[in-house]
């Protein structure tokens, strides 16, 4: 008799990720010639087991989806999956997770050798390709790039050329991503001499899948309830205009209020400087939406939750006014509305990017969501500004790909396609904080995003007038 536990032990033990409704499938059929059957067959660059690597489970058109999806599920990060802060060593095993998957998805793609196998003189001056996470990046003085990459079995330093194509790429390098690396190797076998760059990334193949269904999902972020900066009047014609809009869906990514001790000072700039009493006021904001919108909250830095990612949800004692069509969850967190999933990620990771890549900005956040895209993961930098927990597994990949990539944190609405996904930053409900001012960074208040989910058109609606203004 096969039960829930022992299936999902099975894959971990092969190093595999297992969706729960391949879980709870395996379990009805209580097969275990099934079960080794699933293990030995799926392809070497899978990271999660989905239905599609399941003789006999019923998919969809695009053999990715389960035929009875629900119009909400919570894929990942549901509301108390977060595990609690694990040691310092097992740090260890995130970054072998880490490793191990998404060099998988680069080794399908190439002939990659153990960088301790450069030693041999036989590789002297010869072409090579080597996989590992980046550990140091440094500018030399002509301006080339120099970058140490490590593997279970050692480290290499590479040297990216700037008069060679393709060096944009190796500017944007970060501390701890996962990278392939195709070169010639030095007549003394120090140094990796770098021809071309190659990170997990999605493939141009990938087609976004589309609801059958019609339905509308609005995407906002960062309210800061309790910020004496919150946008009451634009807040209000939001409110207004959703009573009367054809949306089914309502999701928010994070910093939901103000919160207290956050910064220096702060209590100078809240209007409610109580946290309990924070998510009560917003609790009545939601509760004068329709009730028919499933609303979807996840936290940000700001909100009463551990800094660390992965964040929990909101706790349930501070939720008490919400309505009941509140669906709470982490930070990230993957929810599928009819079928196409969205990638919540508050965001805080682009603080890093942007200190670390030349020429990155807060004023353009689209890139940064694009290079989490090519990256395959939200957070690659561990020890700057974005806070990691310890655990076993690296829950900041972004595996499956999705259709949307949701974000905020930085105030500013970007949007772009990249290889399919539609990447959305989706702005803030206040307005220039002093903070922001002595940055100059200029914050898009009061809009939201309309995702048609047929066709994954977006549409920018601004609040910040007397009027609503659609936008594009």
């Amino acid at each position: 008799m096969l039960n829930t536990e022992t299936i999902v032990q099975r894959f971990l033990d092969t190093k595999l990720q297992v969706h729960p409704e391949v879980v709870r499938y395996l379990a009805e059929k209580g097969d275990t010639d099934l079960l080794e059957r699933v293990v030995s067959s799926v392809p070497d660059d899978t990271i999660v087991v989905l239905a599609q690597h399941v003789p006999g489970m019923g998919l969809s058109k695009d053999g990715t989806r389960f035929l009875t999806d629900p119009e909400v599920e919570i894929i990942n990060g549901s509301e108390g999956s977060s595990g609690g802060v694990l040691g310092v060593a097992d740090y260890l095993h995130y970054f072998r997770h880490r490793y191990d998957c998404l060099g998988g998805l680069i080794r399908s793609r190439c002939s990659a050798m153990p960088i301790e196998a450069l030693k041999k003189p036989r590789y002297r001056e010869e072409k090579c390709t080597i996989i590992g996470l980046v550990s140091e990046v440094k500018s030399t003085t002509k301006g080339h790039r120099r970058v140490d990459v490590e593997d279970a079995t050692g480290t290499v330093a590479v040297l990216f050329n700037k008069d060679r194509p393709g060096f944009s790429d190796a500017e944007t390098l970060l501390p701890d991503e996962v990278i392939g690396v195709k070169g010639s190797l030095s007549s003394d076998g120090k140094l990796l001499f770098a021809d071309q760059l190659m990170r997990p990334d999605i493939p141009h193949s990938h087609a976004p899948y589309t609801s059958e269904t019609p339905g509308k999902a609005v995407l906002i972020s960062d309210i800061h309830v309790g910020s004496d900066t919150f946008l009451d009047d634009a807040w209000d014609r939001f409110s207004e205009w959703i009573g009367g809009a054809d949306v089914s869906y309502l999701l928010c990514a994070g910093d939901l209020v103000d919160g207290i001790g956050i910064y220096p000072g702060q209590e100078a700039e809240l209007t409610i400087k109580n946290i309990y009493e924070q998510y009560d006021f917003l609790g009545e904001l939601l509760q004068s939406l329709p009730s028919r919108l499933k609303i979807i909250l996840a936290p940000g830095n700001h909100d009463v939750v551990r800094g660390a990612e992965p964040q929990p949800a909101i706790p349930r004692k501070f939720t008490g006014k919400f309505p009941d069509n509140c669906v709470f969850v982490e930070n990230p967190a993957l929810v599928s509305l009819q079928g196409v999933r969205v990638l919540m990620y508050h965001g805080r990771s682009i603080d890093d990017q942007i200190g670390l890549t030349p020429g990155a900005s807060y004023e353009n956040p689209s890139p940064m969501m694009e290079w989490m895209l090519k990256r395959r993961h939200l957070a690659p930098t561990y020890g700057r500004k974005t806070p990691i927990a310890a655990d076993r597994q690296d829950h900041l990949m972004i595996d499956p790909i999705p259709e949307v990539l949701m974000t905020g944190h930085v105030h500013v609405m970007g949007i772009v396609q990249y290889h399919g996904t539609l990447a959305i930053n989706a702005g803030t409900w206040q307005s220039q904080t002093a903070f922001q001012k002595q940055m100059n960074i200029n914050p898009t208040p009061a809009r939201a995003v309309v995702l048609d989910l047929q066709t994954l058109v977006p549409t920018i609606h601004d609040f910040s007038g007397e009027e609503m203004v659609i936008l594009g």
